[in-house]
C-alpha cells in the first residue's frame, strides 16, 4: 500500500504489458498527460502508469496482478466525469475504453448486455431499428460510457420521467478489487438476498470494475411533443416548473436555461433559435401514447402562460425538435466561447425552492465577481450552476472556489444535497461532513469494506478518509500522498 520504488514500478509495468500488450501500458509523462484531469478543470493528478486492457479476461488479469502486488488503482472510462472521480494520484489507472462491444440484445425482453466502454448514445443508435432506446441520456452521451454511467449513477434530461441509471440496470458482472469475479443482480428479475447491484451502481469505482452490464431498453414513444416557453423572469420560469408538476403532469423532460446560457448557445454553432432577450426558457417534452398527449401539451402551455411566459412554441417536426435539444445538450460546449475553463457544478434542491436558490446563486456570483450560467434539470430540482473562468489566473480561480463553496452550502441549507448525478469524487469531499453525521459516514465505509476492505479501488474518493474510523490503512494512504 506504499508508493512503489522505480524498480518495482518497472516490474509491474512489465507484468501488465504481458497481459494487455506493451503498447497498451503507458508510462511516459506525455502519454499520461491526457489522464491528468476529467471534465472538471480544477482537479489534476498524475497516474503512476496507465494500462488499457482490451478484453474482459485482460481486465480480470490486470486486477489480479495489481491485487497480488498490493497496488491501488482507478478505473476510468471516457473521462467526461465532473467530480474529479476518475483521477489516479500516483496509482495505476485502468482505462476501459477499449471494451466497447454490445455483447447481446434481447429485443423480446427489451434488454441489452454491453461492455463498460460502450458509448451511451451508441447503444440507442444500435437498437433504434428495433424500436427501442436506452433512456438515461447525460448531456455527454455522445462521449460518456455505460461503465462510467453506472459508476456515477448518471442522469440526464429525460430521467425526470424515465429514472436514472440505477432504474435501468438489471445485472452486472463485476471484478472485485481482490480479483474475484461476481454476478450482481439478475437479467430475469429480482435476485435473491441483498440488493448488492443497487449498492454497486453509483459507487464511483470504489467497489470494483464492471466487466459487463445488462440494461433495460425502453420502447420508443408513439409520439413526442417538445415545447419551448420563454420568460422575462427566472423566478417565473422556476414557478412554472413547480406548477407543471403540481398539476399532476409528468413530462419526459423539463429543463431550464437562463439568459447567460441562452446567449452562449445562440452565439455558438449550436444556436437553437432561443429568444436572446429572454431571462429564461423552459424546454418541456411530453411523450408516450398519442392519446391524451395533446391535452398535456395544452395544459403545459396554459400553466407556463399563467406563470408569466411571453410565448410557448411547439417544435414543428423532428428536425425542429432536434435543434431545440442540440442547444440544451451542447450548452456546456457553447460556454467554451466565454472562457478557457468551466466549472460545472451539481446539486439538488427541493423543486419548490428553485426560485429562492437561483436568486441566491445570482447574489453569490455577483459578490465573488464571477459569471454564473444556469442550465439544469428543473423538473427534479437538479441544479447545474456553471462558472466559466481562467484556471491559470490564481485570483479568479480563488474567487470561483469561494463562489462554489457558498453555492453548495446554500443548497445544503435549503434542504438539498450535494450531487444529483456527477458524484462526490474529490470535488465534493469537503461537503460530506456538512451533509452526513459521523456514524452515517462510517456506515458508508463499512459498506465499502464489504467490496474492498484494503481500499485499493479509487482511493481517497467519496468519503473523507478520517471518517473511516476502523480503516487501518488510513495512515499508509496519507503517507503515500505526502
Amino acid at each position: 500500500m506504499t508508493a512503489l520504488a522505480p524498480a518495482a514500478s518497472s516490474a509491474l509495468a512489465a507484468s501488465l504489458a504481458a497481459i494487455a500488450g506493451d503498447r497498451h501500458v503507458l508510462r511516459d509523462a506525455s502519454s499520461l498527460l491526457v489522464f491528468e484531469a476529467d471534465g472538471l478543470p480544477g482537479h489534476r493528478a498524475h497516474p503512476l502508469l496507465a494500462v488499457l486492457p482490451g478484453s474482459r479476461d485482460e481486465v480480470v488479469a490486470v486486477v489480479r496482478t495489481l491485487a497480488a502486488a498490493g497496488v491501488r488503482f482507478v478505473a476510468r472510462g471516457a473521462g467526461t466525469g465532473l467530480s474529479g472521480g476518475a483521477l489516479a494520484d500516483g496509482v495505476v489507472l485502468v482505462g476501459l475504453n477499449r471494451l466497447r462491444r454490445i455483447v447481446a440484445v434481447d429485443a423480446a425482453n427489451r434488454t441489452a448486455t454491453v461492455e463498460p466502454g460502450v458509448v451511451n448514445a451508441s447503444l440507442s443508435r444500435a437498437v433504434l431499428p428495433l424500436g427501442l432506446h436506452y433512456a438515461p441520456d447525460p448531456s455527454s452521451q455522445a462521449a460518456c460510457t455505460i461503465g462510467g454511467n453506472v459508476a456515477e449513477n448518471a442522469g440526464g434530461p429525460h430521467c425526470l420521467k424515465a429514472g436514472v441509471t440505477l432504474n435501468h440496470v438489471l445485472a452486472a458482472t463485476v471484478v472485485l478489487p481482490d480479483g474475484e469475479v461476481v454476478a450482481l443482480g439478475s437479467a430475469d428479475g429480482e435476485a435473491e438476498g441483498y440488493d448488492l447491484l443497487g449498492a454497486f451502481v453509483g459507487s464511483e469505482g470504489c467497489f470494483g470494475i464492471a466487466l459487463d452490464v445488462t440494461v433495460r431498453l425502453m420502447p420508443n414513444p408513439e409520439r413526442i411533443i417538445t415545447q419551448l416557453a420563454d420568460f422575462t423572469s427566472v423566478d417565473d420560469a422556476a414557478r412554472a416548473t413547480s406548477a407543471i408538476i403540481a398539476a399532476g403532469i409528468l413530462p419526459a423532460a423539463l429543463e431550464l436555461m437562463d439568459n447567460a446560457t441562452i446567449e452562449a448557445v445562440e452565439a455558438s454553432v449550436y444556436a437553437a433559435g432561443y429568444p436572446r432577450d429572454a431571462a429564461a426558457v423552459l424546454l418541456v417534452e411530453a411523450d408516450g401514447a398519442a392519446a391524451g398527449l395533446d391535452d398535456d401539451a395544452r395544459a403545459i402551455d396554459a400553466i407556463c402562460r399563467a406563470n408569466g411566459a411571453r410565448d410557448v412554441r411547439t417544435a414543428t417536426d423532428a428536425a425542429d425538435r432536434a435543434r431545440l435539444w442540440q442547444g440544451r445538450k451542447k450548452a456546456f460546449g457553447a460556454m467554451g466561447r466565454l472562457s478557457p475553463h468551466l466549472v460545472v457544478q451539481d446539486a439538488v434542491v427541493p423543486r419548490t425552492k428553485l426560485a429562492e436558490l437561483l436568486a441566491a446563486i445570482a447574489e453569490i456570483g455577483a459578490r465573488h465577481r464571477v459569471r454564473v450560467c444556469n442550465v439544469f434539470h428543473a423538473g427534479d430540482g437538479n441544479l447545474h450552476p456553471n462558472i466559466p473562468y481562467d484556471a491559470t489566473d490564481p485570483d479568479e480561480s480563488a474567487r470561483v472556489d469561494a463562489a462554489t463553496r457558498d453555492i453548495m452550502r446554500r443548497c445544503i441549507d435549503a434542504g438539498g444535497t450535494i450531487t444529483g448525478e456527477h458524484g462526490v469524487g474529490t470535488d465534493k469531499l469537503g461537503y460530506m461532513e456538512a451533509l452526513f453525521t459521523a456514524p452515517t459516514l462510517d456506515a458508508m465505509c463499512r459498506l465499502r469494506d464489504a467490496f474492498d476492505p484494503a481500499r485499493r479501488a479509487n482511493p481517497g474518493k467519496v468519503v473523507p478518509v478520517h471518517s473511516c474510523r476502523e480503516w487501518t490503512g488510513a495512515a499508509a494512504w496519507r503517507a503515500a500522498r505526502e
